[in-house]
């Protein structure tokens, strides 16, 4: 294990683990989007963001083509992100609603984002390879966030990789059914699991999660806190 998010950080960066996520970031980077065409991409392993020392984990898939892979900053730059901070904002979490570039002034409060995986997959899919990859990552904030009381997975993806933590542990995992804004205490030394789907464009245009769904995640994660 790292001694610290700055050495994660770095680790998370350089990693090289994966062929076809390498060529496919860099060529993304590199061929860009017209909107885009001026901006140096990020085009590198994307690490997680926030406050290390809070008590709140929200794991996604991985970064966005023109998104974080051109941002460098989870959730950034892209539909997701979008939807995603102002709900931070207004649940507490976050100083500002918005977040547009890796290093502008948004700051996240008592909650760090990670994703399963670091490198922007062809199709938004990576394998289970892939995602295996970088399990060591996800596994290590776990590790160096102290305080953690409450992981939110944003999407089935993300949940059954969590899932997979859980029975690795030994816990029996037969009840743990995604839906969404469920909440699942997985028992002693593991924290309260809440399910939400993705704020990916094509769930939030068509309606299948809506501004108000997802302020009752973020509500009922805040409910959880006070009881714990």
């Amino acid at each position: 294990m790292d001694t610290s998010i700055e050495t994660l950080e770095q680790n998370v960066i350089q990693c090289n683990l994966c062929p076809r996520l390498v060529s496919w970031r860099e060529e993304v980077a590199r061929v860009k989007r017209r909107a885009y065409r001026n901006e140096a991409y990020w085009g590198k392993p994307v690490p997680g963001f926030g406050d290390i020392k809070g008590e709140v984990l929200v794991v996604g898939l991985a970064p966005g083509a023109h998104g974080s892979n051109r941002t460098g900053r989870m959730f950034t730059g892209d539909a997701s992100g979008d939807f995603l901070y102002p709900a931070l904002y207004r649940a507490g979490f976050a100083n500002q609603p918005n977040s547009d570039y890796r290093n502008d002034s948004l700051i996240l409060q008592n909650l760090y984002i990670t994703a399963i995986c670091r490198c922007v997959p062809p199709q938004n899919k990576p394998t289970s390879q892939e995602i295996e990859n970088c399990l060591p990552y996800l596994l290590n904030e776990m590790a160096l966030m102290k305080n953690l009381k409450v992981i939110v997975a944003l999407g089935g993806l993300a949940f059954n990789q969590l899932k997979k933590i859980v029975k690795n542990q030994g816990i029996k995992t037969d009840d743990l059914q995604f839906s969404h804004n469920q909440t699942f205490s997985i028992g002693e030394g593991f924290p309260v699991l809440v399910t939400s789907y993705h704020p990916s464009r094509q769930n939030t245009q068509t309606g299948k999660l809506t501004e108000r769904m997802f302020d009752e995640v973020w509500s009922n994660v805040i409910q959880i806190l006070k009881e714990k």
